[in-house]
């Protein structure tokens, strides 16, 4: 039987984003794509905590498995790689950090996050789904990638975006930076040649894994599983 590989979303996104990633590795793995607490069909559980969150996927594969995230996602699967490291065999991060290490910067995140969180409560997902997708670091995703993108956000409610934000934003999980030395596992770091600031925090996080390799996805941005699915599968491929 083929492996498990178990892919992670983002904020905002289901395990829908996961689409072409999965088709392009169905030969070589068992792909499992769950929609996280408070996105998608999982909009409605609660609590939204990393610990329910961690149980979730303790539950959802059976044996080792693949370990890949995007962004939360891949927050998500650092955190589960090091609460579980006998359950994860390699783990792929896409446009991850390992948390915000300043007690300060964190504490305005959690700020901003809760603060934000109320305003999503407040407007239709369409509303929120436009926004979002203006958010900066997002920037420069061809048409047909933010058409995509758009639709798999209106797959959530307003209600389980906010439960997700506050519970699993980068302001509520706590730092790992001083256990990434930790890792006894491969650890693959993929980021989009465009996103500059991932790009040096995958390089930061390389220095402290002892078996990491990061690897640059040309003309990609941010979510480079959206906009080039091929090439980050050809790595997630390459053990």
């Amino acid at each position: 039987m083929a492996p498990a590989l178990v892919l992670l979303h983002g904020f905002t996104h289901t395990g829908r984003s996961w689409d072409g990633v999965a088709r392009a590795l169905r030969e070589r793995y068992r792909p499992v794509a769950p929609d996280l607490r408070g996105h998608g069909s999982a909009g409605g559980a609660t609590p939204v905590t990393l610990e329910e969150v961690i149980s979730d996927l303790d539950r959802l594969v059976a044996g080792r498995f693949v370990l890949a995230g995007y962004s939360m996602g891949g927050r998500i699967a650092l955190q589960y790689a090091l609460a579980r490291p006998a359950r994860v065999r390699r783990l792929v991060l896409i446009g991850a950090t390992a948390g915000i290490a300043d007690p300060t910067e964190r504490a305005a995140r959690v700020d901003a996050d809760q603060r934000l969180a109320r305003e999503i409560e407040r407007m239709p997902i369409e509303e929120f789904a436009a926004r979002w997708a203006q958010t900066p670091v997002l920037a420069g995703q061809p048409p047909e990638v933010a058409t995509r993108v758009h639709a798999d956000r209106l797959r959530n409610s307003p209600q389980g975006l906010a439960r997700a934000l506050r519970g699993l934003g980068a302001g509520a999980l706590p730092s790992v930076w001083h256990r990434l030395g930790k890792l006894q596992i491969p650890v693959l770091l993929v980021v989009g040649e465009r996103d500059q600031k991932f790009l040096e925090i995958a390089q930061a996080m390389a220095d402290e894994i002892a078996s990491a390799l990061v690897e640059v996805i040309p003309g990609a941005g941010h979510a480079v599983h959206l906009e080039r699915p091929e090439a980050v599968a050809a790595a997630i491929a390459r053990e």
